[in-house]
């Protein structure tokens, strides 16, 4: 049986109210949730951007759901920094949390100043910080010199059982590279054809675990309201790479967005004003062969959504 999840939008929502956010999430009948980790929203229509392992701490303490986020190592975060965080969290909360270990974008990763490398650079600078971060994990005192460097590290507080790593990919030959080192795969809602190939390139790889999606929707009592929530919030996310990978300012992805159409979002968020084919839209990703799937309403205040979904639509995709 499929599960149903709640992404929680750091770059939508302040961190006190995606807190209340979280803890409805739970109320009304999700299973798990996620979050993204970024420090900048894609816009100023947005307008947030909290610390997303600082929250982490207070959603695992006032929630029994079990959680789990997207972060970059290797630029922003130095591995040895990621492998203690996760370690503290797994430790806290066992069982309870996963990571998802992505290359990175210019637009959190160029606040230190440094150098924004290539894709197949970040790429590979990626793969030695998982392997980094697997063996602090493991209780190694790790040595490493690279496209990082890691000086006789070490994590202290770890877990009896390592927490999973999973790769983000949205594309057949990134989750195919990243079999070798994922845990599981979470990708984004597409086309089915495409999703059909990413899956059956990570499988075929050997990719091992659980597959997941993060699945962009709209919501609202009237079509033409659910239309202008998806257009305000998320035109400025339906930008393809690597254009989304290097444009490192706010300012950058409103003016690349500014021409963007109501159809485009389209193609990225699914918007409908009607319950039942959001519960259509969830069978159609389950069939796939996806075990878990996070539900991220695109707009700012979730409150009437989570209601709506845990009394029409959770139900009914279980």
């Amino acid at each position: 049986m499929t599960r149903i999840g709640f992404h929680a939008s750091h770059e939508q929502i302040s961190p006190r109210q995606l807190l209340l956010d979280v803890q409805q999430a739970e109320r009304v009948g999700y299973d798990m949730a996620m979050c993204s980790d970024h420090y900048k929203p894609w816009s100023e229509r947005q307008g947030h951007s909290g610390y997303t392992w600082a929250w982490l701490g207070a959603a695992l303490a006032t929630t029994d759901l079990a959680f789990g986020c997207v972060c970059a190592p290797g630029q922003r975060y130095h591995p040895a920094v990621v492998a203690q965080k996760i370690g503290t969290l797994a430790t806290m909360f066992p069982g309870r949390f996963w990571t998802a270990l992505a290359s990175g974008e210019a637009m959190n990763e160029s606040i230190t100043g440094e150098r924004w490398p290539s894709k197949e650079e970040r790429v590979a600078r990626l793969e030695e910080c998982v392997d980094v971060i697997r063996r602090l994990l493991a209780g190694e005192v790790v040595n490493h010199t690279g496209l990082v460097t890691v000086d006789r590290a070490k994590v202290w507080d770890r877990p009896d059982e390592a927490p999973l790593l999973l790769v983000p990919a949205v594309s057949a030959a990134s989750a195919a590279r990243a079999a070798a080192w994922a845990d599981g795969l979470i990708t984004v809602n597409q086309d089915l054809e495409t999703l059909r190939e990413v899956i059956a390139a990570y499988r075929g790889a050997g990719g091992r675990g659980p597959l997941a999606l993060q699945l962009h929707l709209s919501w609202a009592p009237t079509l033409e309201e659910a239309e202008r929530i998806a257009f305000d919030q998320w035109r400025s996310n339906v930008l393809g790479a690597p254009l989304a990978w290097d444009i490192a300012t706010v300012e950058g992805f409103d003016a690349a967005s500014e021409h963007i159409t109501l159809d485009s979002v389209r193609q990225a968020v699914r918007i409908s004003d009607d319950l039942d084919q959001h519960v259509a839209w969830i069978r159609e990703y389950a069939d796939l062969g996806f075990d878990d799937i996070y539900l991220h309403f695109v707009g700012q205040d979730q409150a009437a959504y989570l209601d709506a979904f845990g009394t029409h639509v959770l139900p009914k995709v279980r």
